[in-house]
């Protein structure tokens, strides 16, 4: 049955939308360690978007969410948001893991978990066991030792690339530096989670409050933030600990994943003393619904049971698929719950001009802390629960992120309560809301003089990940009330005298402001584009943009099916670039950045190479290492990357899974398609190797850091 044009562009908009939710959470979750949403909430999107995907397979792309890993490593260039890490100039070395670290598959509902297990039985055809743990909530870990002793630490990074953390881990107290005992093998890997116990999280939050400082949100945001932090006394300090979970390396002497950890135990190193060897279901059930109830009382914080087939010989007959192994599923707990009564519900607008609903509650404990906000997301969301001020409500801390309301207990409800209306005009500046279609929320469209939205543009300005001036909110709110600061480029005009008038300012605060506003001059294109705030260009898409146009007026003058061929934009991020580049005031606004001095031309790749020199090389599909990387191989050994194949095209290099459109065009044009393995050797003809985690680039006499890689995929 042919699809409607309209439908299928209404589908094809909606999957756009949801790629870019997804991977702006993603950034958020694994790089800045500061997710926004809840762990259901996020789930709920990805299983939307794997439906309709399912159902519209010639819409799925190689570069998709739910083709990939989560990342926890930067974009090249871009550091995390803890203001206890170093400059952006203080990378971690990065080296290829020897098997891929993958994601779980999991699951909210226990007949899922029954589905898990029939789909084994019926595959298997024989008995065997399961083995139940304990989902740590903080951050996956990958360590190696050799000879006994322990020789390096990875992140998970985006699977198949990790950042070195080493020193850190040697930090953490219960990460044996020297292995007891004897009869371990002489190279393994095992695979844990990094965590932060709740008294730590505590601890570490009041001195954050002291030094006024913003609080993590919960414990694996702090520990997480807590193992990249680049002096190691310091992570030694924040009381992170370690559970390891899976064990790795070639010809292991164990029939199954319950004597790997025994044998590990043994050795000193860290495992969880809850896990459970279960023969069913109804054990795995019994194993769940204990736990439910008893984590409330763990010292940590956990948020599910993972479920693993025993017998090592088994995980390897199931296999895996592009993203999780057949042989495991995590089971994940419901989000605590609390009843509480609604006193107001206010109307906030974000940078973007979105409003969103806010109920001030009576406070309430939930997951450890206290309780006095909850989000009702829109106006859509408080007509399905049919909330009133005044009713008894319950509300959640998904993931112990951001309290919501989930349902109003009726049976409750007093004489008196009031119907809250949504308003039709900004409650800030007064100007008429609108909706965009397919939008959920409610927007200002007054971006330029909506007082709330102007403030929030310039903290986006200043903020560590795009133009990193040395301010907040604070200083923001001073600046902007005085009359000093409405947009960007104000900033810039700025003179000690005015800074001084400042309540609170000195001489050396003034001076702090003014040079670090200098200091901002030097930031690449990439981050100032960035720091523009074009409602859907974040991080990633800023550098794509950057890399892809060159420079601020390329990028202008681009149509829209132009953008359309940039790598990971669609139809809404290309038109809401279109949308802002119409603006007069913002082609004036750039005009006043670039003459104070602000970089809008991309500087060249280094290039150290010429054994590509005059190709033209265009990417599909995924590779042993980053699409990144592989696009930094191409320039700096003098080839020109595009992201569409054309009669210009020297080779589209195509990885696992390359997209089918480049494919049939190539064929079509006569470009020749080469692997990744005919690309590095290559490279390894004009003598030039790739150095994983490096500049790049290394000639053949340098000692070379990679290792074998092998192909079976694993877990963590």
């Amino acid at each position: 049955m042919k699809i409607d044009i309209k439908v299928e562009n209404d589908i094809k908009k909606r999957i756009d939308r949801l790629r870019a939710e997804i991977s702006e959470n993603n950034r958020l979750y694994y790089v800045e360690s500061a997710p926004v949403i809840s762990d259901y909430e996020y789930d709920m999107l990805m299983n939307e978007l794997i439906a309709l995907e399912k159902e519209h397979p010639e819409l799925v792309t190689p570069d998709s969410p739910t083709q990939k890993v989560g990342s926890d490593l930067a974009p090249a260039g871009l550091r995390l948001a803890d203001a206890d890490i170093a400059a952006r100039n203080n990378e971690f070395a990065q080296y290829p893991h020897r098997y891929p670290m993958l994601s779980l598959g999991n699951t909210y509902d226990i007949t899922e978990v029954e589905a898990f297990a029939d789909r084994a039985l019926k595959s298997l055809q024989t008995s065997f066991t399961y083995s139940c743990e304990l989902k740590f909530d903080g951050t996956a870990i990958c360590l190696t030792y050799r000879n006994g002793r322990l020789f390096r630490a990875l992140t998970r990074g985006d699977g198949a690339i990790g950042d070195d953390v080493t020193e850190n881990a040697r930090h953490i107290r219960n990460i044996p530096q020297v292995l007891k005992g004897s009869g371990w093998p002489e190279e393994f890997e095992i695979r844990g989670e990094i965590y932060m116990p709740y008294e730590a999280f505590d601890r570490l939050n009041e001195e954050r409050r002291r030094d006024e400082d913003q609080p993590f949100a919960n414990p694996r945001n702090a520990a997480s933030g807590s193992l990249k932090l680049i002096n190691p006394a310091e992570v030694g300090h924040r009381g992170l600990e370690c559970t390891l979970y899976h064990m790795l390396g070639e010809n292991l002497p164990f029939q199954t994943h319950e004597q790997a950890l025994n044998a590990a135990a043994e050795w000193g190193l860290p495992v969880s003393d809850k896990r459970k060897i279960c023969h069913g279901i109804s054990e795995i059930e019994e194993y769940i619904n204990y736990w439910d109830a008893a984590r409330k009382s763990l010292p940590f914080a956990t948020d599910g049971i993972v479920i693993k087939i025993n017998e090592l010989a088994y995980q390897k007959e199931l296999g895996y698929t592009a993203k999780f192994p057949r042989w495991a599923v995590a089971y994940k707990f419901k989000a605590e719950q609390a009843l509480t009564k609604v006193l107001s519900i206010d109307y906030q607008v974000g940078r973007t001009g979105a409003v969103t609903p806010v109920a001030n509650l009576e406070p309430v404990l939930l997951s450890g802390t206290t309780v006095k906000r909850a989000t009702l997301h829109n106006a859509e969301q408080m007509q399905q629960l049919g909330i009133r001020i005044g009713d008894y409500v319950y509300v959640e801390k998904g993931g112990e992120i951001i309290p919501k309301i989930t349902g109003v207990e009726l049976d409750r409800r007093e004489p008196g309560t009031v119907l809250p209306v949504f308003p039709d005009k900004c409650p800030d500046c007064g100007t008429p809301l609108v909706r965009d279609e397919g939008e959920a929320k409610y927007f200002c469209p007054n971006e330029d003089g909506c007082p709330t939205q102007i403030k929030g543009k310039l903290v986006h300005f200043i903020s560590r990940k795009a133009m990193n001036v040395i301010a907040g909110d604070a200083t923001v709110d001073q600046l902007f009330n005085l009359g000093y600061v409405h947009s960007p480029a104000d900033l810039y005009d700025l003179d000690k005298q005015k800074l001084l008038t400042l309540e609170g300012w000195k001489e050396r605060s003034a001076q702090r402001f003014l040079d670090s506003l200098e200091a901002s001059k030097k930031t690449g294109f990439d981050h100032v584009l960035f720091a523009l705030g074009i409602r859907y260009v974040g991080e990633t898409t800023a550098r794509s943009l950057a890399r892809h146009f060159g420079n601020i007026d390329a990028l202008m003058a681009a149509e829209r099916d132009t953008l359309l061929s940039v790598e990971d934009i669609g139809e809404v991020i290309a038109d809401s670039i279109l949308d802002w580049f119409r603006q007069p005031e913002h082609l004036h606004e750039i005009e006043r950045l670039r003459n104070a001095g602000l970089k809008f031309t991309m500087e060249e790749e280094n290039q150290t190479s010429s054994a590509l020199e005059g190709l033209t090389i265009v990417i599909t599909g995924n590779f042993s290492v980053s699409r990144d990387e592989i696009k930094s191989l191409i320039a700096g050994n003098g080839g020109k990357n595009s992201s569409s194949v054309s009669g210009k095209t020297s080779y589209l290099l195509a990885g696992e899974k390359p997209g089918p459109e480049k494919i049939k065009k190539a064929q079509n044009l006569g470009v020749e398609i080469i692997d990744e393995a005919r690309f590095r050797a290559m490279l390894a003809a004009a003598g030039v190797r790739h150095e994983p985690g490096g500049s790049g680039l290394e000639r053949e006499n340098l000692p070379a850091q990679t290792e074998k890689t092998p192909e079976q995929p694993t877990l963590f």
